[in-house]
């Protein structure tokens, strides 16, 4: 899609929006988030219109969180502790068509983990779950589905050799990531397609330096050192095609991709101080944002699907017009959180819930709240601990009072991307 596609495609969706019925006056919202303490073994969920924290798991070690698409999962990967715990978020959506039925129950850790040597890169599409152990070299595929139901049943798929790796199931087969074949401690060189049976197809895709995933709509990509492999699906098969850099960026290459939402875009980051928007179907896929100082965290949001978000060392959060493809409103928030120092050390965290930017503030303990109409602040909430990775989940639903429907569907409404901030520094 070219760039007057995005802008007519976010005329369209501002159109749809308008024309809608006005479930936020009819219907009931709902809003958590979930969020991980940088040093101990314990998620947090937090009421942001209720400003005060709703219950805390205990987990066996710090962890990056991950969100399903539906938003009725919630993930936390525990790379120390060689093992991903299921949490149930308590916010589920049925879809009916015209509506979604909205059904609120407490948050509970799910009697469902997955236990492996240093689990890295955890990817959904479509409800299939890959979940990448580097200490193994191996991964696992399952269903939200399953998980829910807590069968859990995994198939698992050998890449050959312990290296910091990703897997993502796709259009009925297995991506996993290919070793260095010289050094695994290095990153992957491409990805391999395999039948759900294990069997390869195919030639390797070559990808150098691969570091990073995402999906947007029905695309998948992961970055490399010279560009973008492309992912999309042909008669039920993955297809892929390599996207080079365009000639007129700096030298760099993207390590952290995340997919929009509503519109058709991955937001990557480029060098320290720019981040780059890439849409795969324009001629010119690429688009470089600069940033005054260097990025820290980024993330794209679901609803109003123009904008994305970026934090960077200064303590500055910054909004991203997608289809302008310029920075369009800062705001200060916090004491500055150098870039120096070790890739590990606590930094804040982006995420959109509702009408507000959450950004985590792990030196101070607490969450700042932003509207994201102007980035005004909107108050504060405490977290004990050092709060550091977070997600959202939650949205607008009506309430199902007959019970008359059938509630088999699940609706999406709100989606957070992975943290791959750690991994990214790990290799720069």
């Amino acid at each position: 899609m070219t760039h007057h596609g995005l802008k007519a495609l976010g005329a369209s969706l501002l159109l749809t929006a308008l024309l809608s019925p006005a479930l936020a006056d009819e219907g009931v919202t709902a809003w958590r988030l979930f969020v991980s303490d940088h040093e101990r073994g314990v998620v947090s969920v937090v009421d942001p219109d209720a400003r005060e924290t709703l219950a805390s798991f205990d987990i066996h070690g710090p962890a990056s969180l991950y969100r399903s698409d539906s938003g009725e999962t919630v993930f936390a990967v525990q790379g120390a502790a060689d093992r991903v715990t299921a949490i149930a978020s308590g916010i589920s959506f049925d879809d009916h068509g015209d509506h979604a039925d909205i059904e609120v129950e407490d948050a509970r850790l799910l009697d469902v983990a997955f236990e492996g040597g240093k689990p890295s890169h955890f990817v959904e599409h479509g409800g299939d779950i890959a979940i990448f152990f580097d200490g193994d070299g191996r991964a696992m595929t399952t269903t939200e589905r399953a998980i829910l139901d807590g069968s859990a049943e995994v198939l698992e798929f050998d890449s050959g050799a312990p290296h910091h790796g990703a897997a993502a199931a796709f259009a009925n087969h297995v991506l996993i990531t290919e070793p260095h074949p010289e050094d695994p401690s290095n990153l992957p060189v491409g990805v391999r397609v395999l039948a759900m049976s294990g069997e390869a197809i195919g030639d390797l895709h070559e990808c150098p330096d691969l570091h990073g995933e995402a999906s947007t709509g029905n695309i998948m990509a992961f970055a490399c050192a010279k560009g973008l492999l492309i992912v999309q699906s042909q008669n039920n098969q993955p297809h892929i095609e390599q996207l080079a850099y365009s000639d007129d960026l700096p030298e760099g290459k993207v390590t952290i991709l995340i997919g929009g939402r509503g519109l058709q875009y991955f937001l990557g980051n480029y060098g320290a101080s720019a981040v780059v928007l890439i849409d795969p179907m324009d001629d010119d896929a690429f688009r470089l944002v600069e940033l005054l100082t260097r990025r820290v965290h980024f993330a794209v949001d679901p609803i109003r699907a123009k904008f994305a978000y970026v934090f960077t060392e200064d303590g500055a959060l910054h909004q991203i017009d997608v289809l302008a493809g310029k920075i369009v409103n800062t705001a200060s928030l916090t004491e500055p959180y150098s870039m120096d120092g070790h890739w590990s050390d606590p930094r804040p965290r982006v995420a959109v819930a509702g009408d507000h930017v959450v950004v985590t503030d792990p030196l101070a303990g607490k969450l700042h709240l932003v509207e994201r109409d102007g980035l005004e602040k909107a108050g504060e909430i405490e977290v004990e601990g050092k709060p550091f990775n977070i997600v959202s989940v939650g949205g607008t639903g009506a309430v199902d009072d007959d019970g008359d429907h059938d509630h088999e569907a699940s609706a999406s409404h709100d989606h957070a991307h992975e943290d791959d901030e750690a991994e990214e520094h790990r290799h720069d």
